[in-house]
């Protein structure tokens, strides 16, 4: 005979005189739902002492077996009009239970961890956690009762309390570590080279730390729209820095329009693309007629603007006389 079968019993032998009722039939098999088992629980039709209270319930997430032997002594003892048929009677009262909810734990220990100097957005890590079983009914209080935390590797241990109303405090050591995390925008799919990412193309992830290998990486969604894949984006993986740049609106050897302005005077003429340019960069352009070369900066999409005072960097051997005479920058921008 078990502890809590003795329980039962001895519960049902301290009890009141009996009282009789009708003939009662067996719950060979009951659900409990409260932390006590009630006569109502062991025979249906158990007449007015049906809620008298015979003991504890068994701990959620397990059962206890009544045998006949112990069943026919309570029905003795409370009037109850029954007996077994054979000595196989039996009644099995089991009380569902609840895996301690995951969050819960993880807040508790949170706020243990921050209190202890560890970083307040770390993510908790738990090896091996097991989450105690608590009645369903019930709605526990989770706190940590005791907490190491060692800055250096982010590892830690935790006596994690658990209590609450009709149950048994319950006490389980943790061990674990938190991992320093950042947020960080990341690609949703592979991109290949040339995409200029949309809003639709990235998405914020936590993303360890310890796991950047290059810390010039995109830390905002808004800085990279727009820009172009330089290298393929890898999904979940943040995007470096020197991976993405502004889009080309010129291409080497395009035809391009040279602007030059200055107070009092504007002029424009054709030039060639000595190489490609993003908006705001500077590149080289030369003047098909005079071959100067000059340096101008990207203002737009085959537009580029020459400032004031620039000189041409080289021109064609044919040309020398012009840069040795240092030609006006007008002159060098105009066909």
């Amino acid at each position: 005979m078990t502890p809590r079968l003795l329980s039962l019993l001895g519960a049902a032998l301290l009890a009141t005189a009996p009282v009789p009722v009708a003939a009662a039939t067996l719950r060979p098999a009951a659900t409990l739902e409260a932390p006590v088992v009630r006569l109502a629980d062991l025979f249906d039709d158990a007449g007015p002492l049906g809620e008298r209270v015979l003991g504890p319930a068994p701990e959620p997430g397990t059962r206890i077996v009544v045998e006949a032997r112990q069943l026919a002594a309570i029905a003795r003892q409370f009037g109850v009009d029954w007996r077994p048929a054979s000595s196989a009677d039996r009644a099995v009262l089991e009380r569902p239970g609840k895996g301690l909810p995951r969050e819960a734990v993880l807040a508790a220990l949170r706020d243990a961890l921050t209190g202890a100097g560890a970083p307040g957005d770390g993510d908790i890590e738990l090896p091996g956690f097991i989450a105690p079983l608590v009645a369903v009914e019930a709605a526990p209080a989770v706190a940590v009762e005791q907490i190491d935390y060692d800055d250096a590797s982010g590892r830690f241990t935790a006596m994690l309390a658990i209590s609450g109303p009709g149950m048994p405090a319950q006490r389980q050591r943790l061990s674990g570590r938190i991992v320093e995390m950042v947020e960080l925008p990341v690609a949703v799919r592979r991109l290949p080279v040339g995409t200029v990412l949309q809003p639709g193309d990235l998405q914020t992830a936590r993303i360890r730390a310890a796991a950047l290998r290059n810390d010039d990486v995109v830390r905002d969604a808004a800085e990279a729209i727009g820009l172009t894949l330089r290298r393929p984006a890898v999904p979940g993986q943040p995007l470096a820095r020197a991976n993405v740049a502004r889009p080309t609106v010129v291409q080497k050897g395009a035809q391009v329009t040279l602007q030059f302005t200055t107070p009092g005077l504007s002029l424009s003429g054709q030039g060639i693309a000595l190489e490609p340019g993003a908006l705001g960069e500077r590149i080289q352009v030369r003047n098909p007629i005079s071959q100067a070369v000059l340096e101008a900066e990207v203002i737009g999409p085959g537009r580029l603007r020459v400032a004031p005072g620039s000189t041409p960097l080289r021109a064609t051997p044919s040309r020398r006389d012009a840069i040795l005479a240092r030609r006006d920058t007008a002159q060098a921008v105009l066909p």
